[in-house]
């Protein structure tokens, strides 16, 4: 008897002594494929926002990172977007001069705080451009910024410090000399056997801003202040070539690389700037087979190097291609998300796996991935997996200052047989087009903004080709371009002095 009641008090103790709880480490997830990987972001839960002046680079990536917003300054789509968040309240700031100051405005808004916070306190958050200050007000709002640092961003940005890279990394340049230039005759001095016609570019600069063609001192003087007061300059023989870009992302795996695509540069039509960027085409064999594969095999021996230089993710190259020799050479490095990302991102390599941006996600987000690089590359390089798209950025091209009045609204244009242009019906997806005679507006500019020498008025983006194959403007490229310019409206501003010391103020710099 004694026996049974000890063993029914030891089971009772056994019943009444709290077992330890071994807490279990959480399970690290492994993404074995593409699938895999656009399920993930499918079903995503944190907060991750785009902030810049509007969505055009990263456009339609809401429709494939759930919890994806845009956080904007310019609401393109007069709020008929249901992921661009646009603060109402305009507060008081400096004059911004770059899309830098746009972006720590916003981060620094109370509306943009309110709606960061209502989603959560955490987050991830890209940007066009950005700074040491950015990363500061990123931090402070609890969001974690999915690029390499701004100090190295803005190191490699350094058009010298490209030159550097591409060496180490074994790309070839078009031939060069980097030197301090101090007067014309000292630049023919340094330039020594590059020829008459010279090509100097500074460190920073964009779209053909800091660019100059000289070929005798007359052009050099026009330039000369720029020129002299840098510590060093690229100077280049002038070759006769056709501009190209390809956009890659170094990954853990190694350097994915994207097709190669056309750019249109320096048209009259859609920029004041010679040699500045207004545009790419994608389609099936651009260039020949040979000059797509020295693209990809330097795009891919740079982003390795961008490796050992401790950059990760997102980055595109200018390629010049030379005419006469079909020589590939590097033009310059732009270390993030660009204006071709949004065409390379649409077309239908990108659509069949995965956007080039979500690889570079995937290197700030706490998930290991499995992927075989090589054979994406040789996927995305078949021409049956590219399809045609053209892009063309229309900027005012006169040397006036005027008031917009009326601007056509963002969504789907068609053009009639007889060149008119009108709207169709509103959509923030450019996959909408369905045919030539129809194109996707993107407005910049809004009633009431200026309108001035080299302001970026809006995005036209269609099915097709805006180029011969001569890299010339095609006629119906001329009458898009001429269509949408017919549907602004402007007014000569009543106090003139004032709009230019805004002009003037503003830098002029490109918001894409």
């Amino acid at each position: 008897m004694k026996k049974e009641t000890a063993l029914a008090k030891e089971e009772q103790n056994k019943k009444s002594t709290p077992k330890k709880v071994t807490k279990e480490a959480p399970v690290k997830i492994k993404l074995k494929s593409i699938s895999d990987i656009r399920r993930f972001f499918y079903k995503n839960e944190e907060p991750i926002y785009f902030i810049s002046a509007t969505n055009f680079n990263l456009l339609g990536a809401d429709e494939w990172i759930k919890n994806f917003k845009f956080i904007n300054y310019i609401d393109c789509y007069d709020e008929q977007h249901p992921n661009v968040f646009t603060p109402k309240e305009e507060l008081p700031h400096d004059e911004f001069e770059s899309i830098e100051d746009i972006t720590a405005y916003l981060l620094d808004h109370k509306e943009v705080h309110d709606h960061v916070k209502s989603r959560g306190e955490k987050g991830k958050v890209l940007y066009l451009m950005f700074d040491q200050r950015v990363e500061k007000l990123a931090k402070q709002l609890g969001l974690k910024v999915c690029f390499p640092s701004s100090k190295l961003r803005a190191k490699l940005d350094n058009k010298i410090v490209t030159n550097r890279v591409a060496e180490k990394a074994g790309v070839p340049c078009v031939p060069n000399v980097l030197s301090k230039v101090k007067s014309y005759k000292h630049l023919k001095e340094v330039a020594g056997n590059l020829g008459d016609d010279l090509v100097i570019q500074t460190a920073f600069g964009d779209s053909g801003h800091t660019t100059f063609f000289i070929s005798n001192e007359k052009d050099y003087n026009k330039h000369k202040k720029d020129i002299e007061a840098e510590p060093e300059c690229k100077i280049m023989k002038k070759i006769k070539c056709r501009g190209s870009a390809l956009e890659g992302c170094v990954t853990r795996h190694g350097t994915i690389v994207a097709p190669l695509l056309t750019e249109l540069v320096g048209f009259k039509e859609l920029t004041p700037y010679k040699g500045g960027w207004c545009g790419n085409e994608i389609y099936p064999n651009a260039f020949n087979k040979s000059i797509r594969d020295q693209a990809r095999r330097y795009t891919e021996m740079f982003g390795n190097q961008l490796r050992e230089e401790g950059y990760m993710g997102y980055f595109e190259l200018d390629f010049l291609i030379e005419e006469k020799t079909n020589k590939v050479y590097l033009g310059e490095l732009n270390p993030r998300i660009t204006g071709a990302s949004s065409i390379t991102n649409h077309a239908v390599f990108a659509l069949a796996d995965c956007p080039l941006y979500l690889f570079h996600i995937l290197e700030w987000m706490d998930v290991d991935y499995e992927i075989s690089v090589r054979q994406l590359n040789a996927r995305w390089s078949k021409p049956e997996n590219i399809d045609n798209w053209g892009q063309m950025v229309i900027k005012h091209t006169e040397d006036t200052i005027d008031v917009i009045t009326e601007a056509p609204e963002s969504g789907i244009y068609k053009m009639d047989g007889e060149g008119n242009v009108s709207f169709s019906r509103f959509d923030s997806h450019r996959r909408a087009v369905e045919n030539e005679n129809e194109a996707f507006f993107l407005r910049i500019l809004r009633p009431g903004d200026y309108q001035y020498e080299g302001a970026d008025m809006g995005i036209l983006v269609s099915r097709g080709r805006f180029m011969t194959d001569n890299f010339e403007l095609n006629e119906r490229g001329k009458k898009w371009i001429e269509g949408i310019r017919k549907l602004y409206k402007t007014e000569t501003p009543t106090n003139m002095a004032h709009a230019k010391q805004e002009v003037e103020a503003s830098g002029g710099f490109k918001m894409l």
